[in-house]
């Protein structure tokens, strides 16, 4: 009995002592299967050879250090921080420095590529500021270097992030275009997200959006600059860009006019917001030809920022990153290229919240009946407004914006 007693503490001991190297193996073990049970078949039926399949997973090993992943028997929760530079602090993503050194850059790629770019704005509508700002934003105006190997992300999450069935489709979208001949499997480097290039596309906006600008017989996002920006150019008009117009103005947002009034879905002509007293922070008028097209009020770190009046293609530009800083930066830099300043207002100082803080204060928010756009602790321009008619129906100063005094009060 004591000798059974002591092989069986044995046994748990050792097991314990394994255990991350178990799950490790569980983990490689389950996604072999996968990748042979769902991945192949599929990829098979849309006519990628075996050996491609093969080379494309040979060595390749599920990368638990990848964000937003979820373990087999795991329960799904919102990371305590924010990874990605587009939801972490307002003030750290425009630093000056790194908004005049890219934009110093930019207008001399502006001239370089003069020629090129207006063709593409005369076959996109796109300017080509807009397009010379997203190529240094997404590689460094090809610069970059893209770290990842694309089947190794692609397939861990396809296996184990939160959203696998779009990983799924980008996986096999992948598998698609080493087949066509587009690249190498060798060459296919991506963002710890998937994307691809120097215009950093998902598989699947490559496969429907890439343009082989230079007459090569290629889509090559890879090595060559007239399809990287003209796919770009192309990318932006799919989403419905409109021609002849801008992405917005800084603006003076009186404190008569509500902050919780933000959104794509709340826009009103330029005209009614002026009617309102907001003003262009730069003293200059509304152009005339703006004041009877949509607006939408913008305010992305609420009354902790800089406001804007913003025209639909913002939201063209948050089409390629779904995030207001994100189509905020790109705009900007886009205006300073051709010539504008720095922003007049300023941004406040960071919350000193975590993600995980602001996604326990949207499930407060959601509870009490507010529409936040999901308990994912990014402050979206739901979650804004809400904090703002929370306040305004506390008789609070509205601002829509996280707060520690806010997550205390609604504890």
């Amino acid at each position: 009995m004591q000798r059974g007693l002591r092989t069986a503490i044995v046994l748990v001991g050792a097991i314990i002592f394994a255990g991350p190297a178990f799950a490790q193996s569980s983990v490689e073990t389950g996604f072999r299967k996968f990748l042979e049970a769902d991945i192949w078949p599929a990829a098979k039926a849309n006519g990628v050879p075996r050996a491609v399949f093969e080379e494309a997973f040979r060595g390749v090993k599920p990368n638990l250090d990848l964000p937003d992943l979820q373990r087999p028997g795991e329960t799904a929760k919102v990371e305590e921080v924010n990874r990605q530079a587009e939801f972490q602090s307002p003030a750290a993503y425009f630093d000056e420095k790194k908004l005049a050194g890219l934009a110093a850059k930019g207008r001399g790629l502006l001239k370089t590529h003069a020629t090129l770019l207006a063709r593409i704005e005369a076959e996109t509508g796109v300017p080509g500021p807009i397009v010379v700002a997203i190529w240094g934003r997404e590689s460094g105006f090809g610069a970059a270097k893209i770290p990842y190997n694309a089947f190794e992300v692609l397939g861990t999450k396809a296996y184990l992030s939160r959203r696998k069935e779009m990983f799924r489709t980008e996986l096999l979208a992948a598998l698609d275009i080493v087949a066509d001949g587009h690249l190498k499997v060798s060459e296919m480097r991506s963002s710890w997200a998937g994307a691809l290039g120097q215009p950093q596309f998902m598989p699947t906006k490559f496969k429907a959006l890439a343009v082989d600008e230079d007459g090569d017989g290629r889509r090559d996002i890879w090595g060559s600059v007239p399809d990287t920006l003209a796919s770009i150019g192309r990318y932006l008009e799919s989403y419905g860009w409109a021609k002849g117009r801008g992405w917005g103005f800084e603006a003076d947002v009186p404190a008569a006019v509500s902050c919780a009034g933000e959104g794509p879905d709340k826009g009103r002509p330029i005209q009614a917001f002026a009617a309102e007293g907001v003003t262009r922070i730069s003293g200059k008028p509304f152009p005339p030809r703006e004041m009877k097209a949509t607006g939408h009020l913008l305010m992305p770190a609420g009354r902790s920022g800089p406001a804007f009046v913003a025209t639909p293609n913002f939201y063209v530009l948050k089409s390629y990153n779904n995030s207001d800083l994100y189509a905020l930066f790109i705009g900007h830099v886009a205006d300073r290229m051709a010539g504008a300043g720095a922003l007049k207002a300023g941004w406040g100082k960071p919350t000193g919240l975590s993600r995980g803080d602001v996604a326990r204060l949207q499930e407060k928010l959601q509870a009490a009946g507010y529409d936040v756009g999901g308990a994912d602790g990014l402050p979206g321009f739901k979650t804004r407004r809400s904090i703002g008619a929370y306040e305004t129906k506390a008789g609070l100063p509205a601002t829509c914006w996280p707060s520690k005094a806010l997550a205390a009060r609604m504890k």
